[in-house]
């Protein structure tokens, strides 16, 4: 799968990570779709590694659950770190 098809993955799986965590973001929709993104891009590799796995096909579950966990993960850290910043 390109990079292009891991945009579009995640865009979609920064979506589903919202929608499971739900809550005020700093940023706002951008970021948490560029989360998404590089979020769906970390979990492909963690995956890849730790599961050398083939995650080059777009419709396959466990790309799927890779990508959405990645973003889950980010997303996160990122309210983490941005909640200690703003009360700082």
């Amino acid at each position: 799968m390109g990079i292009l098809g891991w945009i579009v993955l995640g865009l979609i799986a920064g979506a589903i990570a919202k929608a499971i965590m739900p809550g005020k973001d700093p940023g706002g929709i951008i970021v948490t779709i560029l989360i998404g993104i590089v979020g769906a891009i970390l979990g492909g590799f963690i995956g890849r590694a730790l599961f050398n796995s083939d995650i080059n096909s777009f419709f396959d579950l466990s790309t799927w659950l890779l990508a959405i966990l990645g973003s889950l993960v980010l997303l996160g850290i990122y309210r983490l770190v941005t909640g200690r910043r703003t009360h700082a």
